[in-house]
């Protein structure tokens, strides 16, 4: 078996088998394929069969050097994965990947945004421009609704459910959930949908999808990024931030608001509600801000 064969069964059974999405089966096979530019460089003729603890050591060593702590984890976890998938298929009977350790990554809190950066931004989008209000309802659905980028993007028409004001969400793994529209996102959505989308250059292949550019077609996660990354610099926010940002500040504010853990799990389609728990962490500092700030002996 060669790689080239061992990686199109390997992203097969990642797309079948475990319905990963694809951003993720990309992010395997880069890793894969990295291992195998090492290999190259090293003149080997090592096959997938016959790689061994050695050769995936010194890959590892060796990347290492340039790369970050969560970059190095990622790779490991992602050989791993390829080679116990040989192990599954009974191509091999050991993982060289075994005795590799992965770095001890610490716990990185997501950025968020406040509720008067949100509005900030919004206060910098220009209603007028041919895209105003779609831009409009692409940050309010993101904030108001918890989305990933991925699952906005690709957002269709015939999971938009005005009269119950709900979203149907397809997440990681082809997964669906239902998450509410708050009251400014569906505003917002309803004006783009039913007044302002409804062009005569919608691409065939697009015409259920909500988000639409100038030329009829969908989105990409570079468009969303650049539009907020943009409004961010209009709007003097330093924070490094992305759609994701307003996923993170979604789930914080709900926290502070009371919001119970489960409720958030649900909303945001996380899987384990370890992955949610992370938002406790920033509700800790919210809470510390507040004592620090009204607590007559609170400040330092």
């Amino acid at each position: 078996m060669n790689w080239q064969q061992a990686v199109l069964d390997f992203r097969m059974y990642l797309q079948i088998e475990r319905g990963l999405s694809e951003n993720s089966i990309e992010n395997y096979s880069f890793d894969l394929q990295a291992f195998q530019n090492f290999l190259n460089t090293e003149n080997s003729k090592v096959t997938p069969l016959d790689c061994n603890h050695e050769h995936v050591k010194q890959f590892i060593y060796e990347t290492a050097k340039v790369l970050s702590s969560h970059t190095q984890a990622r790779r490991i976890a992602g050989l791993r994965s390829f080679f116990d998938y040989l192990i599954f298929e009974k191509y091999r009977v050991t993982n060289p990947t075994d005795l590799i350790e992965a770095p001890k990554l610490g716990r990185k809190l997501p950025d968020v945004l406040s509720l008067k950066e949100i509005e900030s931004m919004m206060e910098h989008l220009d209603l007028g421009h041919p895209q105003g209000h779609r831009n409009r309802a692409i940050l309010e659905t993101l904030y108001g609704s918890g989305l990933r980028v991925s699952e906005l993007i690709n957002l269709s028409l015939s999971n938009l459910f005005f009269k119950e004001s709900l979203i149907r969400v397809t997440g990681k793994g082809n997964k669906q959930r239902l998450v509410p529209m708050g009251k400014t996102s569906k505003k917002f959505l309803e004006i783009y949908v039913h007044q302002l989308r409804l062009s005569p250059k919608i691409h065939p292949e697009h015409q259920d999808v909500v988000f639409l550019n100038r030329n009829g077609k969908g989105l990409t996660r570079q468009m969303i990024f650049s539009l907020i990354r943009s409004l961010a610099l209009k709007a003097n926010i330093q924070k490094k931030i992305g759609p994701h940002t307003f996923r993170h500040s979604f789930a914080t504010h709900l926290l502070e608001n009371g919001a119970d853990l489960r409720t958030i799990q649900i909303l945001m389609g996380h899987e384990s509600i370890t992955t949610t728990e992370v938002y406790t962490h920033l509700d800790t500092q919210h809470l510390r801000s507040v004592v620090e700030q009204f607590h007559p002996r609170g400040g330092g």
